[in-house]
């Protein structure tokens, strides 16, 4: 039944449900009104007229515009529902009033403290330039004394998680797309309930959408119930236009400021292989110990403001311990927000694959991009950067597999090397550069996360971890299929015809 409802609820279900609607307008305005359909008609393409105006006054990709405009001017009542369905951000009042107060909070305590490092410490180019900017644009500050461990795939995580969970002492802040009833989350949930018995400050944060599905409807009451601190992020039915598209798509967990994990794993079974719905389920993830493990404490204290503010110091929770003792390179954990206008993902993505000098490497479950990261990938390949790329053999979403490898021949002729992951599906969202810097995190290479998703990451540099990326990468192309021109000719019926157009119409789903 929940399968069933989650594919009546689905972005393509209700799209096409849309395009019926526009027909049924249609047919109803030239059977029924006849020559009234004429003035009626007129007047839907005049609002039109006016929302792609101001669709063209927006600062955001011109491909998103286009994609919009095809639909609104062809057909004004689909494509300018869908418009506002999916289109844009509309911060309601009360968001717009929490959002104000959580930055004048922010500047008041300077909530980076004392320790933190400035880009410059970030020796020899390119590096620098990708540390400056996720600094002092993203506001995402740099840390030396932090110890990774990197995380090859989510069976790994469990007993590291388990044991830092009860090592709290003082707070437990978790924030998660998908949490679901099964080992991992009950096991989870048992020592979240025991902590909040014995005082400790247990906070749970889970995307209402990501979860509608797997938990009763109003499962942060029962969480509650427990003494656990609980918001159920835009729950169905918060502000309209903000439903379908904004979703805190971010994986974070912080223990008393001093522990973090982040990565591409939710709370559930399949992300470490307790079920097996797409065969092995392959994901990512790093543990922060020492000063990084603060900015995660600071985006989660961040998000809970916004929507549920609360008075205190965002320095009461600060740890007063001293980590000068480890020296592991740089940490810098970053957020990604439809808030704030910046594309940060997107944006250090395309950074990272134009300052390559020797390679790059990905892992993504989706490779549905920009025309501007086409272009990277391309001319990375082209001037003789080995490019790779890691992404399923085993679909979650067909649709959007297919739109994955509608892309795969316009790179393999560029000279990019694509694989398929042979064992199931891929979920890692981790990319490495030059041996010298990694990203791992939550952000897919698609517009939902670029775009309309809260995200989150880690960047690393120079850290000891950074080796465990690279042979991660390495043994998973010996497990994987390489994918050549030949497989896209002899695929091409299944790939070129669906795919291109799933593409163009990639912002709208």
């Amino acid at each position: 039944m929940k399968k069933i409802l989650n594919k009546l609820l689905s972005r393509m279900v209700i799209t096409c449900f849309l395009v019926v609607l526009q027909l049924a307008v249609m047919i109803f305005g030239i059977i029924i009104l006849q020559e009234r359909y004429i003035y009626i008609s007129g007047i839907l393409k005049l609002l039109s007229v006016i929302v792609v105006f101001h669709l063209i006054t927006k600062d955001t990709n011109p491909m998103i515009k286009m994609a919009w405009m095809v639909p609104i001017l062809l057909f004004p009542v689909l494509g300018g529902l869908m418009y506002v369905l999916y289109g844009h951000v509309l911060i309601p009042k009360r968001l717009k009033k929490n959002m104000l107060r959580v930055m004048q909070q922010e500047v008041y305590e300077n909530v980076k403290g004392a320790n933190v490092c400035q880009a410059a410490d970030i020796k020899g180019e390119p590096t620098y330039r990708i540390c400056n900017y996720m600094e002092h644009v993203a506001q995402a500050p740099l840390y030396k004394h932090t110890n990774v461990k990197y995380y090859a795939i989510g069976d790994d995580v469990m007993d590291d998680l388990i044991r830092d969970l009860e090592s709290a002492e003082k707070y437990i802040f978790m924030e998660y797309f998908i949490v679901d009833k099964g080992y991992m989350w009950d096991t989870i949930l048992e020592i979240l309930k025991r902590k909040a018995a014995e005082g400790l400050d247990v906070r749970f944060m889970y995307d209402d959408i990501g979860s509608v599905f797997n938990v009763p409807k109003y499962y942060w009451k029962e969480l509650e119930s427990y003494g656990i601190k609980c918001m159920a992020f835009n729950q169905v039915v918060p502000f309209f236009a903000t439903i379908f598209n904004n979703r805190d798509h971010r994986k974070i967990t912080v223990i008393d400021g001093k522990i973090a994990h982040t990565g591409g794993y939710n709370m559930a079974d399949e992300y470490i292989n307790r079920i097996t719905k797409y065969g092995r389920w392959k994901d990512s993830g790093v543990r922060l110990e020492g000063e990084g493990a603060w900015s995660f404490t600071v985006m989660f204290l961040q998000m809970w403001n916004y929507f549920r503010y609360s008075e205190g110091s965002y320095l009461s929770y600060k740890p007063e311990v001293d980590f000068s003792n480890i020296e592991d390179g740089y940490v810098q954990p970053y957020k990604s927000s439809p808030l704030t206008g910046e594309n940060v993902g997107e944006n250090l993505y395309i950074q990272m694959i134009n300052d390559a000098q020797e390679y790059i490497y990905i892992f993504t479950p989706y490779l549905i991009v920009c025309n501007e990261l086409m272009t990277a990938l391309k001319l990375a390949a082209k001037r003789d950067v080995d490019v790779r790329i890691v992404t399923p053999a085993i679909p979650d979403k067909k649709y959007i597999y297919k739109m994955t490898q509608s892309n795969y021949k316009e790179l393999l002729l560029a000279g990019v090397r694509i694989y398929q992951y042979t064992p199931g599906f891929i979920h890692s969202k981790t990319l490495i550069m030059d041996g010298r810097l990694a990203s791992v995190g939550s952000i897919n290479m698609d517009n939902r996360s670029f775009y309309h998703h809260f995200e989150c990451g880690a960047l690393l540099y120079d850290c000891k971890a950074i080796a465990d990326v690279k042979n991660d990468m390495f043994a998973t192309f010996e497990e994987s299929e390489e994918i050549d021109i030949f497989w896209c000719r002899n695929n091409i019926k299944k790939v070129s015809l669906i795919g291109p157009l799933l593409n163009l119409l990639s912002p709208l789903l």
